[in-house]
């Protein structure tokens, strides 16, 4: 995702982020995971459940990219969102589809579910929480952003 608060990316991480709150979840983008890949979003739901979502603004980006296989060991379910005029048929089965704009979202369908192990969980949970608090810390004290973020 780009960091220009305009890009395409950027606007449907705000409507999914926006969709998400509303069904229970709390979000943070461009999430690092223990792979060393970045998810766009990584979503912690009222249950505990995790999911990743990978926007997609494109279908030159959705081609030109396949990283998002190695997300499926991070979450308990993996989706991608794309907007509206998006060819929803490139959308791997397994793999849940949102529809964005910058505004909202909506899923349309859910993925297939691939729960997480125990100790992943726990881990990823707490990972969530701290990266999480970090970011908050930094919004309050923009001084501190050279400390790095704890993981």
């Amino acid at each position: 995702m780009s960091a220009d608060p305009q890009a395409p990316a950027t606007l449907l991480a705000r409507g999914i982020t926006r969709a998400l709150e509303q069904l229970g979840y709390a979000s943070l983008v461009e999430f690092p995971l223990a792979n060393r890949r970045r998810a766009d979003i990584l979503a912690l739901g009222r249950s505990g459940d995790l999911i990743i979502i990978e926007i997609k603004s494109s279908v030159a980006d959705f081609r030109s990219d396949r990283k998002w296989i190695l997300y499926r060991d991070f979450a308990d379910r993996l989706y991608f969102a794309v907007t509206n005029d998006f060819p929803a048929l490139l959308i791997p089965d397994e793999c849940g589809l949102i529809v964005a704009d910058g505004f909202g979202a909506a899923i349309l369908r859910h993925g297939a579910s691939t729960p997480l192990a125990p100790a992943r969980r726990k881990a990823l949970t707490l990972r969530f929480a701290l990266a999480a608090a970090s970011r908050l810390r930094r919004q309050l004290d923009p001084e501190a952003g050279w400390l790095p973020e704890v993981m």
